[in-house]
């Protein structure tokens, strides 16, 4: 018989921890001592023990392991529960990997703020564009929230297209304009066409003729803020101000392999 300190020690866990799991029936000492009221326990208990932690490991309820242990759960609804928390993890492997890209990406800009340069910035005349066009509402203009939104409208966008016998005349854009409510952002996937054909729920608009700065961006998406810092600090030490949202005029597109893509970023702007 193992002392619940000896026990504690071998299984790894707390002593705390095991009166906690005598204390909600999950795992009760082999024998309590009638007189000093000391647990103890059975080198075979230590089985139980790792299953405990594991499973709440997993993120399974205490309540749920003990179902589990006890087979008050059948296989299916065992199978069912895992593969819920298999979801929860990848899902949140997901937001951690993008949470981890932003702190990167602005890491990187706060260490390149000395360095960063202006000379590449071009004001230039946007003639207006006729685009066949997607769009969907993204919760903020937060890259984690505008790439899961913006990336798939294109295939989608294309397969519409080829259905219609539509062929682009130019490279894919995007830009942006404030949702209904107030607080999202619709964003809109287009590709330049010939003429006013299209079909399949693609619609077909004009994008207007606009005076804009612009940069050239090279890389994913999701690194972009570093460049529109540029543009912010050019247009400010120009005396001009910004017109609405960017356009992204994709001139390199690289779905597979971001780290190729080549954007010309368009910003608005208006003299002050």
């Amino acid at each position: 018989m193992l002392t619940i300190g000896d026990f504690a020690r071998l299984g790894r866990v707390s002593v705390r921890m095991l009166r906690h799991y005598d204390s909600i029936g999950l795992l009760p000492p082999a024998v309590v001592d009638p007189h000093s009221g000391y647990r103890y326990y059975t080198a075979a208990q230590l089985g139980r023990l790792n299953r405990v932690i594991a499973l709440k490991d997993l993120g399974l309820t205490l309540a749920q392991v003990r179902a589990i242990l006890d087979e008050t759960v059948d296989l299916g609804e065992l199978r069912g529960m895992l593969r819920l928390r298999r979801a929860q993890l990848a899902a949140q492997v997901a937001a951690d990997t993008t949470r981890l890209s932003s702190v990167e990406a602005r890491l990187h800009m706060i260490e390149t703020e000395g360095r960063m340069t202006s000379q590449d910035v071009v004001l230039k005349q946007v003639p207006p564009i006729r685009v066949a066009e997607l769009s969907a509402v993204a919760r903020s203009y937060e890259p984690a929230d505008i790439g899961p939104v913006l990336t798939p409208l294109y295939p989608e966008l294309f397969r519409r297209l080829e259905a219609a016998g539509v062929n682009p005349a130019g490279p894919a854009v995007a830009w942006y304009d404030r949702a209904a409510d107030g607080e999202g952002v619709v964003v809109h996937a287009g590709v330049g066409i010939e003429g006013e054909a299209a079909a399949g729920g693609v619609a077909v608009v004009e994008l207007p003729a606009i005076t804009a700065a612009t940069t050239i961006h090279h890389g994913p998406m999701d690194t972009a803020d570093r460049s529109m810092q540029v543009l912010a600090r050019w247009i400010e030490e120009n005396d001009w101000r910004t017109d609405g949202y960017a356009r992204e005029l994709y001139v390199d597109y690289w779905p597979e392999e971001a780290d190729k893509g080549v954007t010309e970023l368009q910003l608005p702007v208006r003299r002050i």
